[in-house]
C-alpha cells in the first residue's frame, strides 16, 4: 500500500470508527446535560446573535473590542466552507436522501457542544492590547493544567491553518473559478495571495470587519439563490420531506448489501455532514468566540448556537436544491458535480456562475477566518516574530494550493484536524461541571434582572 493508501486507511478508523461517534456523543451529553439549551432558549440565541448587528458603539467605546455579531460573522466564516455544497452532494449520493435528517440530528446535537466551547474560550481567554484571544489551547492549558495536550493541539492546529487547510480551500477557489470563467490556474493564485495578504496584514480588527460585510452577504445570497430553486419545484416540497423522513428510517436493502443497511448509511454520512459542516467540537469557532466582548460567557455560548443554525440552513438549502431537481437519481455525477447541475437546470450558465461565485466566498472566506485562529495560536507560543512568520507561510500555502493539485493534502488535512479535535473532546468532557456552572449562573443573573 502507498503513502496515500495508508494516510486514508488511517483517517477511515480515525473518523468513520471513533471521533464521528465521539463527537455525536458529546452533543448529546451536553444537550441533556444541560437540559436541552438549543430548544429552550432559541430565542436568546437569535437576540444575542444578530442584536449588536444592529446596535452602533458608544462614543468612547473601544474600536478594538469585538461584539458577539462580529464574533459570530468570524466563526462562520471559517465553518462555512466548500463542504456545504460538496459535502451535502456527497452525503446524499452515499448515504440516500435519509441522510439529509440525520444531519439536522447531528446539527441540533451540536449545537450543546459548540455552546461548551464558546463558554470555556470565554472564561479562559486572555485580553491583550490588540484584543482578546483564546481557543481550545488556552482552556486546555488553564482549565486541564495540562501544557502537553495544549502544545499538541497547538501545532496540530498551526499545521492545518498554516498548511494543509489553506491549500485546499485555494485549491477550491481555483477549481470554482475556471469552472466559471477562462483564467489561468496562476493568475487566480496570484490574486488570492494578494488578497488575502492585505487582509490578514490587518490583523484581527480588519478580518473581523472584512468577516462582518462578507458572510451575512454569501449566506443570504447563496441561500435566497436556493430558495428561488425551492419556489419553481414548490409542488415537490411536501414529497421531498416525506422521503427525507421516511428514508432516515429505512430497513429496505442499499444497493448491494442487507436489509437495514440503508438506514446505517443514512445515519453514518448524515451525521459525519452535520459536524464536518458546524465543526462543533473540532476547536475551531472557540478562538472567535473567545474575541467577543459580553456581559456573561454563556450569552456568548448561545451566539456560537446560531452559527451551527446558519451553517444548517445553508446545508439543508444545498440538499433541498439537490433533492427537488432530482439531480441526485442521475449517474456519474459526484460531489460539487451534483449540485452544480441543479442549478445549471435551472439557470443555465448564469447558475453555474452563480455556484462557483459562492463556492469563492465560502473558500476565501474560511481561509482568512481560519487564519486569525492560527495567528492565536502562534501569538501564545512564539510571539510577534512567529506572526509575521505565519502569515508569509498561509500566503505561500494560499498560492501553492491554487496552482497545484493537492489530492494528498485533502488527505492530510483530514487526519490534522482529527487529531487537534481528539484533546479539545477531552478537555470538554473534563470541564463540563465548568461549563454547567456559567450557565446556571447565567440563568440566576437573568432570572434577577442583571442581564437582558
Amino acid at each position: 500500500m502507498d503513502v496515500l493508501g495508508l494516510v486514508k486507511a488511517f483517517n477511515e478508523i480515525l473518523w468513520n470508527s471513533f471521533l464521528m461517534y465521539a463527537l455525536l456523543g458529546v452533543g448529546i451529553f451536553y444537550t441533556i446535560y444541560l437540559g436541552f439549551p438549543q430548544i429552550r432558549h432559541f430565542n436568546l440565541a437569535m437576540k444575542y446573535a444578530f442584536g449588536p448587528a444592529f446596535q452602533r458603539k458608544k462614543d468612547g467605546e473601544e474600536k478594538s473590542k469585538v461584539n458577539s455579531f462580529q464574533a459570530l460573522a468570524t466563526a462562520v466564516a471559517a465553518q462555512v466552507g466548500t463542504g456545504n455544497v460538496a459535502g451535502v452532494a456527497t452525503a446524499i449520493s452515499m448515504g440516500g436522501v435519509g441522510s439529509v435528517f440525520w444531519m439536522w440530528v447531528s446539527a441540533i446535537l451540536g449545537m450543546g457542544t459548540i455552546f461548551s466551547e464558546a463558554v470555556l474560550a470565554q472564561k479562559y481567554r486572555e485580553v491583550r492590547p490588540g484584543g482578546a484571544i483564546g481557543g481550545p489551547a488556552f482552556y486546555i492549558r488553564e482549565g486541564l493544567g495540562s501544557r502537553w495536550l495544549a502544545l499538541f493541539f497547538s501545532i496540530a492546529f498551526i499545521t492545518y491553518i498554516g498548511f494543509t487547510g489553506s491549500m485546499v480551500q485555494a485549491n477550491s477557489i481555483t477549481v470554482a473559478l475556471t469552472t466559471a470563467f477562462p483564467i489561468e490556474p496562476w493568475v487566480i493564485g496570484v490574486g488570492i495571495a494578494l488578497v488575502v495578504g492585505i487582509v490578514i496584514i490587518g490583523g484581527q480588527r480588519r478580518i473581523t470587519s472584512v468577516a462582518e460585510l462578507v458572510v451575512p452577504f454569501m449566506a443570504i445570497a447563496y441561500i435566497l439563490g436556493s430558495l428561488i430553486i425551492m419556489v419553481l419545484y414548490y409542488d415537490a416540497i411536501p414529497h421531498v420531506f416525506g422521503e427525507i423522513f421516511s428514508e432516515a428510517f429505512s430497513t429496505k436493502a442499499a444497493a448491494g448489501g442487507a436489509a437495514g443497511m440503508a438506514i446505517k448509511y443514512a445515519i453514518r454520512y448524515g451525521v459525519a455532514r452535520g459536524l464536518f459542516s458546524n465543526e462543533a467540537g473540532m476547536g475551531t469557532s472557540p478562538h472567535a468566540h473567545a474575541m467577543a466582548e459580553v456581559k456573561d460567557p454563556a450569552m456568548q455560548g448561545f451566539v456560537a448556537m446560531s452559527g451551527v443554525f446558519i451553517t444548517l440552513l445553508i446545508c439543508t438549502s444545498t440538499a433541498l436544491v439537490i433533492l427537488l431537481t432530482g439531480v441526485h437519481t442521475r449517474s456519474g455525477l459526484e460531489s460539487t458535480a451534483i449540485t452544480q447541475e441543479a442549478f445549471d437546470m435551472v439557470f443555465g450558465k448564469v447558475g453555474i456562475i452563480f455556484l462557483q461565485v459562492s463556492i469563492f466566498f465560502f473558500a476565501f472566506t474560511t481561509i482568512i477566518g481560519n487564519y486569525i485562529f492560527g495567528e492565536m495560536n502562534v501569538r501564545s507560543l512564539f510571539g510577534k516574530v512567529g506572526v509575521y512568520i505565519f502569515r508569509a507561510i498561509v500566503v505561500g500555502s494560499v498560492f501553492v494550493g491554487a496552482i497545484f493539485a493537492v489530492t494528498f493534502v485533502w488527505e492530510i488535512t483530514d487526519t490534522v484536524t482529527g487529531l487537534m479535535t481528539i484533546p479539545n473532546i477531552i478537555a470538554l468532557i473534563l470541564l463540563a461541571p465548568q461549563v454547567k456552572a456559567a450557565y446556571k449562573k447565567f440563568l440566576k443573573r437573568r432570572t434577577e434582572g442583571e442581564l437582558d
